[in-house]
């Protein structure tokens, strides 16, 4: 009897130590659930945020990407769900001269206060119209339609302030390391696009929410 006790008792001890022991491992297991070099890019020189209170995402796209026009209405509803602490920044990322010109539209648009207005038509024209807007009539007559005089859309489109936004754009492109769109980064700090370990937007997002939630507890945020 007493030697059954025994074995009983040391039984227990040892459930005990292996509990004590695979608690850590499985908390781990949680919290490396995406891992760089797998499901996102650690980038290399962290790119400065705009407000270093929150954290940052950005939408890295391209109006003549078919997986960013079919992205929209995701990230859409993503952006209408993030929490307070998030800062969603759009951004035309150019590696092309195609992407060159769409960025400049991009930045005209934001000058004339008419991005909201004109983000959605833009994509349609190039993705569902298959105007390809390369020049800048093509991208004036959709600006017209939207009901931008044609003094402001030249100005805006042939400013200083649009060139230098564009000059800015290709440089930061290199700097978030953006190869493909579209692509998103979190806090200056992570790069994430699709491959066969995040094979859908969906699962973009999805790595985007766990790297957000870990920069919020980088910076003492409130969740």
């Amino acid at each position: 009897m007493k030697n059954a006790l025994n074995r009983t008792i040391r039984h227990l001890a040892a459930l005990s130590l292996l509990a004590s022991l695979t608690a850590p491992v499985t908390a781990t297991a949680q919290v490396e659930r995406y891992v760089a070099g797998t499901h996102y890019v650690e980038i290399r020189n962290p790119v400065t945020t705009r407000d270093p209170s929150k954290v940052e995402v950005v939408e890295a796209f391209w109006y003549g990407c078919v997986h960013c026009f079919r992205f929209q209405p995701l990230i859409e509803n993503w952006v209408a769900e993030a929490p307070a602490h998030v800062d969603f920044v759009r951004f035309p990322a150019i590696f092309n001269a195609q992407m060159d010109i769409h960025a400049r539209v991009y930045y005209t648009a934001e000058a004339l206060d008419a991005l909201d207005a004109l983000h959605e038509p833009i994509f349609n024209a190039i993705n569902v119209e298959r105007n390809r807007l390369l020049n800048e009539s093509q991208i004036g007559d959709l600006f017209s339609r939207h009901g931008i005089s044609d003094a402001d859309f030249t100005t805006a489109f042939n400013s200083f302030s649009v060139r230098t936004r564009v000059n800015q754009a290709r440089s930061r492109t290199s700097a978030y390391q953006v190869q493909s769109t579209p692509n998103m980064v979190v806090n200056g700090k992570y790069l994430v696009f699709s491959t066969n370990a995040v094979p859908t937007q969906h699962a973009m997002l999805e790595v985007v929410d766990f790297l957000v939630e870990k920069e919020r507890r980088a910076l003492g945020l409130p969740g």
